[in-house]
C-alpha cells in the first residue's frame, strides 16, 4: 500500500475553498488574487471559510505585489492582517520577507514569527514561494530551519515544480526532517505520479481550477479595470475557480 501523500490546494475565494475540500483535498492555502501570485484573503473569506470547511486553512498574508522587501507600512500590514487571521480561525499563516539583494531577512522573519506565535503558540508557519528567488536555497533553509518555520512551498527555483524535481529532491535531502518541503508549481494529475516517485516528496501543491465566464462586462469593449499585458486588457468575461472533479482526478492520479 502506498504511503498517504497530503494534497494541499490553492485557493482564491470561498468557493474555491469549499469545492477543494469536496474534490477531497487534504489542505488548502487562502488567499485573494491569485493572478498576482496570491495576496492576503479578507477577513470575510476567512471566517466564511472556517465556517463551512473542516480541512486544515493556511492563509496567505503577502499585502501587495511586485517583491517581497517590504516597506515599514508594508509589514505593520502584515502584521496586523496575520494576527486578524488568526483570531478568525487560521490553522496556518503563509508569508516570506527578502532583503533588497533576494536573500533571506532573517530578523523580520523572526520579528513575524514572534508576533504570530504570541497570538497563538502552535501556529503552522509557512515560507512561501518566496524561496524560490534567493541566491543560495540552502542558506536560505538553515535560516529558516533556526527560526523554527513548518514548512517551505517552492518550484525547485524553476517555473514548475517539475521542472525543478531534481532540485527538490536535493532540499528534502537536505531538510532531513528538519522542516517540510512542499512542492508547487504546475501540479496536475498528469505529471503528479511521476513527480512523488522522482522526488520522494509526502506533499504537493495545486490549484485545480477550471475557467468561468461572467458575460456582464460585455457591453462595452474599450473598458478595462484592470492592467494591461502588452497593450492588452486581461480577460475580464473570465475568471478561475476551483474544480472538484479536476482536485479529485490529481488524487486518485496520486493513488496510482
Amino acid at each position: 500500500m502506498k504511503e498517504k501523500i497530503l494534497f494541499e490546494v490553492c485557493c482564491g475565494c470561498t468557493e474555491d475553498a469549499v469545492m477543494a475540500e469536496k474534490g477531497g483535498a487534504d489542505r488548502i492555502e487562502l488567499n485573494s488574487a491569485l493572478f498576482l501570485g496570491g495576496l492576503t484573503p479578507s477577513i470575510g473569506t476567512m471566517e466564511a471559510v472556517k465556517a463551512q470547511l473542516s480541512i486544515p486553512v493556511m492563509c496567505m498574508v503577502r499585502p501587495r505585489e511586485g517583491g517581497f522587501c517590504y516597506t515599514e507600512y508594508d509589514y505593520n500590514t502584515m502584521c496586523r492582517d496575520a494576527v486578524a487571521m488568526i483570531r478568525a480561525g487560521a490553522d496556518g499563516i503563509v508569508f516570506g520577507f527578502l532583503h533588497e539583494d533576494g536573500t533571506v531577512d532573517r530578523e523580520r522573519t523572526a520579528d513575524f514569527l514572534r508576533v504570530i506565535r504570541a497570538e497563538k503558540a502552535d501556529i503552522v508557519t509557512v515560507f512561501h514561494r518566496a524561496i524560490d528567488v534567493v541566491p543560495n536555497v540552502y542558506d536560505a533553509l538553515d535560516v529558516l530551519i533556526g527560526l523554527g518555520v513548518d514548512r517551505v512551498l517552492t518550484s525547485g527555483q524553476r517555473a514548475s515544480a517539475v521542472k525543478g524535481a531534481e532540485a527538490i529532491r536535493r532540499m528534502l535531502e537536505y531538510a532531513d526532517g528538519r522542516i517540510d518541503i512542499l512542492p508547487g508549481g504546475g501540479i496536475n494529475d498528469g505529471n503528479v505520479r511521476a513527480f512523488i516517485d522522482a522526488t520522494g516528496v509526502k506533499s504537493v501543491h495545486a490549484s485545480a481550477r477550471s475557467v468561468r465566464h461572467d458575460t456582464s462586462v460585455n457591453g462595452n469593449d474599450e473598458i478595462f479595470f484592470g492592467g494591461l499585458i502588452d497593450g492588452k486588457g486581461v480577460p475580464e468575461d473570465e475568471y478561475k475557480v476551483t474544480d472538484p472533479a479536476r482536485v479529485n482526478a490529481v488524487l486518485r492520479a496520486i493513488g496510482e
